[in-house]
């Protein structure tokens, strides 16, 4: 069995309003990361690699583009990174990422959601150290050797390789996520990256089943349509 983690692209939406929400949080997360390191991809490594993720995942040219020359402006709002953490439905682990220019706001719809399916909100720490924050590489192919070898050539520090199905998955610490993919792109031409992505990744699962399916995916829905939340990652297995 592969390890459990959540490819992005399963949570974009099928509808327009979900889509829009999608947009949304990459143009907002695009704006704070070119704020931060500079609106030039080239000079932005963090920044580069978000506009791949969001070219990967169907992001309209001009939502990058708008969040780019927002941040180019120097005005605007003024984000920051928030983390909360909590037991879900089937005491399920839960981290939950934003993007915030009000906490008091986002503390307030977070707990809500929490509270609306019984959940239990935590402390800072209360699951992460149950998770590995990993840079996930996924692609087609079956040389597990090679990979490896490409990676340790360029003193890439690997977690793990899988190999399933003709799909090869590299997991690195955060950390060395543009070294790993750099390393991958020049050994191996023409690459083409099924997941790309950094995330949290359980280090154990809790099955869920019955009610606390429903629950599950319904608290998620709510979390998604926060418009602080960037990100939700748990350890539920369905």
């Amino acid at each position: 069995m592969g390890r459990a983690y959540q490819n992005r692209k399963e949570s974009i939406a099928k509808t327009a309003n979900a889509k829009s929400k999608v947009y949304s949080k990459y143009g907002r997360e695009i704006y704070v990361t070119a704020k931060s390191g500079g609106a030039d991809p080239d000079g932005n490594l963090s920044l580069r690699g978000l506009i791949e993720r969001a070219k990967k995942d169907q992001v309209p040219a001009h939502v990058i583009e708008k969040a780019l020359e927002k941040a180019k402006g120097g005005a605007g709002e003024d984000f920051s990174p928030a983390r909360y953490e909590g037991f879900g439905p089937g005491n399920c682990m839960v981290i939950v990422d934003c993007l915030t220019d009000n906490p008091n706001r986002t503390i307030g719809d977070v707990r809500q959601c929490f509270n609306r399916v019984k959940a239990k909100l935590g402390t800072s720490g209360t699951v992460s150290h149950m998770f590995d924050h990993c840079a996930i590489l996924a692609f087609a192919g079956d040389d597990e050797d090679a990979v490896l070898e490409a990676l340790m050539a360029a003193d890439v520090d690997v977690t793990d390789i899988e190999n399933e199905d003709g799909r090869i998955t590299v997991f690195a610490p955060h950390t060395e996520y543009f070294k790993a993919k750099q390393a991958l792109a020049e050994a191996f031409e023409g690459i083409d990256f099924e997941v790309d992505a950094i995330q949290f990744v359980p280090q154990t699962t809790t099955p869920i089943s019955g009610d606390d399916v429903a629950q599950l995916e319904k608290f998620l829905d709510m979390l998604n349509d926060v418009d602080d939340v960037q990100n939700v990652y748990h350890n539920a297995e369905y």
